[in-house]
Formats: structure tokens, sequence, C-alpha cells
């Protein structure tokens, strides 16, 4: 009997999880977040460093402060949508990273931006990434260090 086909009734069914882990997926390993658009030419040495090593991400702007709702859904949904590594990219104050790992157990890495406003050309954003509460793990790359954030979520997968 084809996996495909139903079971005769009476039968037991396998759990979806495992059904699906059958499926050949081209679903991303990593996600890139983003607060705003205009972060968007830093983040993109992230993507570019992990299509360069073959390995699918997909970009996302969300804002914590604007939409909080959409920050923690994306986060609780991304194993179950085949995320391995997020990589969260923000400035200033920068919540987006710790918004993020506070509502996932995936490995997060933060990337602080520099923007205009920021203090110490972005030192601002890497201290509050780096400065998380217990239990909310947040790995931090340097200020502007997108690609880095892509090499190190490489080595997380191990590819």
């Amino acid at each position: 009997m084809s996996s495909l086909e139903p079971e005769p009734f009476g039968s037991p069914v396998p759990e979806a999880e495992t059904v699906f882990d059958e499926l050949p997926v081209d679903a991303p390993l990593v996600g890139i977040l983003m607060s705003a658009k205009s972060e968007l030419p830093t983040m993109e040495h992230a993507e570019r460093e992990l299509s360069e090593r073959g390995i699918r991400s997909e970009l996302r702007v969300m804002s914590p402060h604007h939409d909080p709702d959409v920050v923690a859904d994306y986060a609780r949904n991304a194993r179950m949508r085949g995320l391995r590594v997020i990589i969260a990219g923000a400035g200033l104050g920068a919540a987006l990273p710790g918004v993020v790992a506070a509502h996932t157990d995936l490995p997060v890495i933060g990337v602080p931006l520099s923007a205009s406003g920021s203090i110490g050309g972005g030192l601002d954003a890497l201290l509050a990434i780096a400065q998380m509460p217990a239990g909310v793990p947040v790995a931090t790359v340097g200020v502007d260090a997108a690609r880095n954030a892509a090499v190190l979520a490489a080595r997380i997968l191990a590819l």
C-alpha cells in the first residue's frame, strides 16, 4: 500500500509530523528579520551569504513595537514552517531579537544595526541585544555584521 493511500478502517494513523518528515521540502532554513525596510541593505548581506552556501532563507520586515502579535506569531510558528535559525537585525533599542527569542526555542542571532540617531554608531543596539534576561538567549555579532550572522547560522546548521 502506498504511504499516500488511506489506512484501512481501524488501523492506526501515523502522526502528522512523521508523514510530513518523509516529504521533500524546499522551505527556508533561516529566517532573516528586520524592524524596518531601511535596514534591508545591511540585512541582504546575510541573505547573500546564505545563498552562496546553498542555504535557503526568507527575508521579512516586522516591528516588535508596531506589530508585536505578528512578531510573536512568526517566532512561535517558525519551527513548524521548517526554520532552524532566525537572524534578527535591529537598531536603536534593538527589541526585535529579544522579542523573537522570547517566543521560540530556535537559535536567534541578533545583528545590532547602526541607525541615524543611534549612540556610538550602533553601540546602543549592541548593548540592547547582548543584555538579554536569563532564559532568553540571543547570540550577538558585531554592529552591521549581517554576513557574520549568516556564517554563524551556517555553522549552527552544520552546512
